[in-house]
């Protein structure tokens, strides 16, 4: 199959992608379009919710397998955008649209290389296809749900934008809500305990705190409060103060941990929304790793989380595009990186396949 005809049949996808909204949990019309562009290359196909998901054609379950994943979701567009978000339109070699670099570009370049590879017979891995929904909004609809349906996975490559470098590691997530309690009254007597001052007490913790345990790859443990709420009137003393912490979490802690230090430390009471957006890692004498550093890629550490946090078996983030473009308005990617994640990803496989 000629690389130049992928290259094409990517950029029209993609562009198709763009002028069809597919929010997190509304992803089903883009999961259409890629179950036409896999129809079209002859490729067989199953579903899972708005997933859709492939195995390559002579799939041999006495080889390893590597997982290919990117998600076809998107955040809602913000308020500051000035062109249709909706409307793919390349201006100066920029292709512009809500989810071209997140991760738009980097789903149409591991389908090509997937569907470059799909009839292989002498491959020494199998491939599996996975472009999955709720990445955005870390639901419960996407990856996660579709790992009991897939084969077991030995390694994976996650499409994002890493500008074609190598992520071998990313920070895991960890969100708690914190609930200072205290005594209502009227502010002008003694008989209240006011549950906004033990809140600043346990916010003043969180922001000097440092983990002991500092990452290579990853630094230290980082530690924000994002959002405060409590009372309804300036002469009533509230009884609840709540408050939100963002924890984004290196690769030599596991979440609970971070939760049970936090616990021994604070007075409020605090809540994790979920312990599963783990951090992740990769040696870099894989012979992924190993293949793109000989192709001339780089390695780095990503503060940003994706779906590997979702996955058990070693894993790094890859694609074309630019992670500081993510979300931002008039969301673009350029048509030449397009063509060389394609291109790169294929070279790179050729290394290991």
């Amino acid at each position: 199959m000629k690389i130049k005809k992928l290259e094409q049949k990517a950029i029209e996808l993609l562009s198709h992608l763009i002028e069809t909204p597919s929010f997190s949990g509304e992803e089903e019309n883009t999961g259409k379009l890629i179950q036409d562009y896999l129809k079209a290359f002859g490729v067989e196909y199953s579903t899972s919710n708005n997933n859709v998901w492939a195995k390559n054609k002579y799939f041999d379950e006495n080889k390893p397998t590597i997982l290919l994943n990117s998600h076809h979701d998107t955040v809602k567009p913000n308020s500051n955008y000035t062109n249709d978000p909706f409307k793919p339109e390349v201006i100066d070699g920029k292709l512009f649209g809500l989810g071209s670099n997140d991760a738009g570009g980097s789903l149409v370049s591991l389908l090509s290389l997937f569907v470059y590879n799909y009839l292989r017979k002498d491959m020494k891995y199998n491939l599996v296809l996975a472009a999955t929904g709720e990445e955005e909004s870390s639901g419960t609809k996407g990856l996660n749900s579709l790992l009991t349906d897939l084969p077991q996975p030995d390694f994976a490559v996650v499409g994002e934008p890493t500008g074609m470098q190598m992520a071998i590691a990313e920070k895991g997530l960890l969100v708690l809500d914190g609930y200072a309690s205290g005594i209502a009254g009227h502010a002008a007597h003694n008989n209240t305990v006011n549950p906004i001052y033990k809140a600043i007490e346990d916010i003043q913790w969180f922001k000097t705190y440092e983990f002991p345990k500092v990452s290579e790859l990853l630094g230290k443990i980082k530690m924000t409060v994002t959002q405060i709420d409590a009372g309804t009137q300036h002469n009533v003393v509230p009884a609840t103060c709540h408050f939100v912490v963002d924890i984004r979490v290196n690769d030599l802690y596991k979440n609970r941990e971070i939760f049970e230090i936090v616990d021994q430390h604070t007075q409020s009471k605090v809540v994790a929304r979920s312990f599963n957006l783990n951090s992740s890692s990769i040696d870099i004498s894989h012979p992924f790793v190993q293949a793109g550093l000989k192709c001339g890629r780089n390695t780095y550490a990503s503060p940003t989380l994706s779906d590997q946090s979702v996955l058990s078996c070693p894993s790094l983030k890859m694609g074309p595009g630019d992670s500081t473009r993510s979300h931002q308005a008039n969301e673009f990617i350029y048509l030449q990186e397009v063509s060389e994640g394609i291109n790169i990803m294929i070279k790179i496989f050729n290394e290991i396949l």
